[in-house]
């Protein structure tokens, strides 16, 4: 079977959703940096870098399925991009002490089982899409990060940073037990699933 021309791989490659996917992890480290450097309006900077990135997990998953632009390269590198980018910033908020270290270890220890997780189902061809819990999981997070990000310009708000942290780790929790019972048996049964995945 004749292989395919390189253009249309790269094509496939460096498609939209998989461009965006890129930008989301090049801007972790420069996130990180604003969030430990000190300077003026670092606040500013730091959350309008943190939901620029988050905005790219919506667009590269919305426009891939709307367009047909879904590719292997894409189903593994957007869900490791979306753990590098909360690992790094939950990491950095515990530095500047904003976020507790045992909370932040549970909720990255959560993601990276959940990861090798859905690494083993995939050997397997089993495909563990993405439950609803996880999603609202996503969104408590993005939530938390940026209120902690601007923890210093809350004022008598700074709770809500706090609050919204505790909610996030509940719902980290919970999916990650979820997807446990749900996923851990099939996988050991080595792929034979009693039900389809969730769409």
């Amino acid at each position: 079977m004749a292989s395919q021309p390189p253009s249309l791989t790269l094509s496939k490659v460096f498609n939209l959703p998989n461009i965006l996917t890129f930008l989301r992890i090049l801007l972790v480290p420069i996130l990180v940096v604003v969030l430990l450097t000190k300077f003026e309006g670092k606040e500013f900077v730091g959350l309008g870098l943190f939901l620029l990135a988050a905005l790219t997990d919506f667009l590269d998953g919305f426009i891939a399925r709307r367009f047909g632009l879904v590719t292997r390269l894409g189903k593994l590198l957007d869900p490791a991009a979306d753990k590098i980018l909360t690992s790094a910033a939950f990491i950095s908020l515990v530095e500047l002490g904003r976020a507790p270290a045992w909370i932040v270890v549970t909720i990255v220890a959560r993601e990276f089982a959940i990861s090798t997780l859905r690494s083993v189902a995939a050997t397997q061809g089993v495909v563990i899409a993405a439950a609803w819990s996880a999603k609202i999981k996503t969104f408590s997070q993005v939530l938390a990060i940026s209120l902690l990000i601007f923890h210093e310009r809350l004022g008598s708000w700074q709770d809500l940073g706090r609050i919204a942290l505790i909610v996030a780790l509940a719902l980290s929790v919970y999916s990650g037990v979820e997807y446990g019972i749900r996923y851990t048996t099939t996988v050991l049964r080595g792929g034979q699933s009693e039900t389809p995945p969730e769409p």
